[in-house]
């Protein structure tokens, strides 16, 4: 697996416009901040990105202004997975079209799904590209949690599935994934403040809404726990640990959003039926990061 993606991937927050459209520019500007700050892929249309609460038309807009700002810099990941099986494929076979790198499926989260139907329609959706896929364990949406085993078995069974991506927050299965199923699968993080424990455990890497905010010091910390300079990693992590558990602690989508306009890059508010921040969270995230000076656009 040595030319598996690994790393610090941003999962890229979604700009809208004052009418609530989609804001192309502001995005592209978004890609930039992660790249400049050395991350190793970029995801368009996760969780962070707000897919749920956008038209099929606009994640296609997303990936294709994604993959194009991006011009083969770093892989992209899109985020692919649907409701129904159908639209699933759709939207699979258009980001491959359209040049990702990789796809991430999530399971559907709104119909309770049997084990049995969600692991028909990851093996369908699969089968219908040539293009690694990453698994998309989001338990707390989708009522199914992947278990190791699972993921094990998926993997060995259809020859595209290479990654997973693992947002249950428990680092015990995050273990046994790294751990027991290494050999054919590459497991990354989907929960931000687990960065120095996931990948000092082996992880691949992490998926990070943080990364939008700070990605140049995460991708430091993931640079220094891969040279085994511990003691460096986790000096690093104390510095922006208060910011990481502010946004962490608040509903993250409206914290991400809120954080880059407190960096000056305004992203707009999320998509309802999210709201912003209440102005207490919204004033401790800014406050934290005017200690950090070096986030800003203005830099």
């Amino acid at each position: 697996m040595s030319t598996q993606l690994s790393g610090v991937l941003t999962a890229l927050a979604s700009p809208f416009a004052s009418d609530g459209e989609l804001d192309e520019k502001t995005l592209r500007r978004l890609v930039d901040r992660s790249i400049d700050g050395g991350v190793d892929g970029v995801v368009a249309c996760g969780s962070t990105g707000e897919f749920a609460a956008m038209s099929a038309a606009e994640r296609r807009q997303v990936v294709e202004t994604v993959v194009d700002q991006v011009a083969g810099r770093v892989p992209v990941i899109a985020q692919t997975g649907a409701v129904s099986t159908r639209e699933a494929i759709e939207l699979s076979r258009h980001a491959e079209a359209a040049g990702a790198s990789i796809l991430m499926v999530v399971a559907p989260y709104y119909e309770p799904l049997t084990l049995e139907e969600t692991l028909r329609y990851l093996r369908t959706v699969a089968d219908a590209v040539a293009i690694p896929i990453m698994l998309y364990n989001l338990p707390g949406a989708t009522g199914v949690n992947l278990s190791p085993e699972t993921v094990g078995q998926l993997a060995r069974e259809v020859e595209n599935i290479r990654y997973i991506k693992d947002t249950s927050a428990d680092m015990a299965q995050a273990g046994q994934l790294i751990h027991r199923y290494g050999d054919v699968v590459s497991t990354f993080i989907g929960w931000d403040s687990l960065l120095l424990q996931a990948v000092a455990e082996g992880a691949a890497g992490v998926m990070a809404g943080t990364a939008n905010v700070m990605p140049a010091e995460l991708v430091s910390i993931h640079r220094a726990l891969r040279a085994g300079d511990l003691a460096r990693a986790q000096a690093e992590w104390v510095r922006i640990y208060p910011l990481m558990d502010a946004i962490m602690s608040a509903p993250f989508i409206p914290a991400v959003k809120a954080a880059l306009t407190a960096v000056g890059l305004p992203v707009g508010a999320p998509r309802e039926p999210l709201l912003g921040l209440d102005d207490a969270t919204a004033a401790r995230i800014s406050s934290l990061i005017e200690t950090m000076p070096q986030l800003s656009t203005a830099r």
